[in-house]
């Protein structure tokens, strides 16, 4: 195929993406739209763009800014959680992935089928127990009964082993003959050599824990405790629906994740591609 042959090819090719783009982008563009507009004026046109400029505002950024302490009190909740998340799953998943793919001892194999085996078990099955776990620990309606069950995630622990196994054993025997300690190769040497593998991960567990609404639903109580997704859940009532400042709070909730990404990109596919071929 020649190059005249291969310029309307690539014209068609173009506009496809363009369209597939725009389809996957409409929810977040009518999002953007109706975060401006007033309650009445979403639910009188549904999802349609067509919409009545003059109608709109920043009301909706006013009251969120100004009025709902309550927002702002989930948001910080949600914050605190997904923080804490990503570092202590970090630190600990990174630790046992390190640990099954370079460190040869006994039973390594059987931890890392147990590993798998609870990868492939639904959460909705490990919930009953888990929060029997978090009543008798008196850890119902706390930040600790939201983190702790994430901070040695199976998957987590996979990718980590996976990448490790890429990592060079000579750097480990080369500090161990200079007389480095097991924790001082770890820390120094070899846990900044899985920094891709981190940022990837840090990624994809801080959008868990930030979106996570399954388990908090269960072992949060009051509203003062209630992570972003729950608080935005109880606006929707059968006495009525705050759409307008529903869409508008759930707006505010993709700034973090979009900074998160920003500051962990440079890492993001490289890290999950070396860690998903590795084996």
């Amino acid at each position: 195929m020649n190059k005249k042959q291969l310029k309307p090819v690539k014209w068609i090719v173009n506009i496809a993406f363009v369209i597939i783009s725009f389809i996957a982008l409409f929810p977040i563009l009518n999002l953007i739209l109706s975060s401006f507009r007033p309650a009445s004026e979403i639910m009188r046109n549904g999802i349609s763009l067509v919409f009545d400029p003059s109608s709109l505002s920043l009301n909706n950024y006013k009251f969120i800014f100004t009025e709902a302490t309550t927002y702002w009190g989930w948001y910080g909740n949600s914050l605190i959680i997904a923080i804490v998340t990503i570092v202590l799953s970090l630190f600990f998943s990174a630790m046992v992935g390190y640990a099954l793919a370079l460190y040869d001892f006994k039973g390594r194999n059987l931890v890392f089928m147990f590993v798998l085996f609870i990868l492939m078990v639904p959460f909705e099955i490990l919930m009953l127990p888990l929060f029997q776990m978090m009543i008798k620990m008196q850890l119902v309606n706390t930040y600790t009964a939201v983190i702790l069950p994430a901070i040695v995630a199976p998957i987590a622990v996979f990718f980590f082993r996976q990448y490790a196994l890429g990592l060079p054993k000579e750097l480990m025997d080369s500090a161990r003959m200079d007389g480095a300690s097991e924790y001082g190769i770890y820390f120094k040497i070899m846990l900044p050599l899985m920094a891709p593998s981190l940022a990837a991960m840090a990624i994809l567990q801080g959008l868990g824990a930030w979106n996570n609404f399954l388990w908090p639903l269960i072992v949060l109580r009051s509203n003062s405790m209630f992570t972003l997704p729950l608080g935005l859940a109880t606006m929707l009532t059968p006495y009525g629906n705050n759409y307008d400042v529903l869409i508008t709070g759930s707006l505010m909730t993709i700034v973090p994740i979009i900074i998160l990404f920003i500051f962990f990109q440079r890492y993001f596919v490289s890290g999950l591609t070396v860690g998903g071929v590795k084996g």
